[in-house]
């Protein structure tokens, strides 16, 4: 069954909507009146050097930043405007993965991955466990429900905190700098996972990265930030801003094989 606050994007129509954006930190513009739209379904990659507002950007998406001026508008709802009630309700159709899988440490991995679950829903605990075991499954992680997360590798950490941010199936996952911190392996499979969750589940999915080679195996579009620009210079298909572009800052960056260390 569709949720409230996506039931009400038409076929077509943008799941997300950034309106006029700005964003800053005290005197400081980081970002300035910028727009553009996250269509339903697709795979939407934020990209740019260190320091040019990606994580910032990210922030204001999600709600945990209000925006200077400007909107961002989720399923048509203004979440910077947004009162408690209506933001928790836009927050049940968002999951995020941060840098950081953001597992608490004196909760085993089912206890990590539920806590959602137990705050927003009201179900019971044999549901609640039920539904634990699957998204666990989801992510190669079934029979470690009961593992603390010291017990565990980087990756399958990171696999853990996908499973929570999947946990009330939203209708978009947003992932911070997914493969940080991991191996060519697991990166490998974690992109497997968020390929998968796309078209199987059609999720929407947002991805802030600096990391050239992921988005470019992974995007449906790209939209990349410059720091000088405080704001957008391209959007589209990786492959035709790599190739068409005129603009020798986006040829640069996306033909860089890594594109940098540090957040943005």
């Amino acid at each position: 069954m569709e949720s409230k606050v996506c039931s009400r994007i038409e076929t077509g129509k943008p799941i997300i909507a950034v309106e006029g954006l700005t964003a800053s930190f005290g005197e400081e513009t980081i970002l300035e009146n910028i727009d553009f739209e996250v269509r339903r379904g697709e795979i939407f990659c934020i990209v740019g050097g260190s320091g040019c507002g990606k994580s910032t950007l990210l922030k204001h998406m999600i709600g945990l930043l209000r925006p200077a001026a400007g909107k961002v508008l989720v399923g048509g709802m203004n979440i910077g405007a947004a009162g408690d009630r209506e933001l928790n309700s836009i927050r049940k159709e968002i999951g995020v993965l941060f840098q950081s899988d953001a597992l608490l440490a004196s909760m085993t991995l089912g206890e990590n991955v539920g806590l959602p679950l137990g705050g927003l829903t009201g179900l019971s605990q044999d549901t609640v466990q039920l539904i634990v075991r699957m998204k666990l499954a989801m992510v190669n992680l079934g029979g470690y429900e009961n593992y603390y997360p010291a017990e565990l590798s980087g990756g399958m950490r990171k696999r853990g905190g996908l499973a929570r941010a999947m946990v009330l199936d939203p209708q978009i996952l947003f992932f911070d700098e997914p493969s940080a911190g991991l191996d060519p392996v697991n990166t490998a499979e974690l992109e497997i996972l968020i390929r998968e969750i796309n078209v199987g589940l059609g999720t929407t999915i947002v991805i802030v990265s600096h990391q050239v080679e992921l988005v470019l195996r992974l995007a449906d579009r790209v939209m990349l930030i410059d720091r000088g620009e405080k704001g957008i210079i391209a959007t589209g298909a990786p492959e035709e801003l790599r190739f068409s572009t005129t603009d020798p800052r986006v040829r640069n960056f996306l033909f860089r094989t890594d594109a940098g260390q540090g957040k943005g």
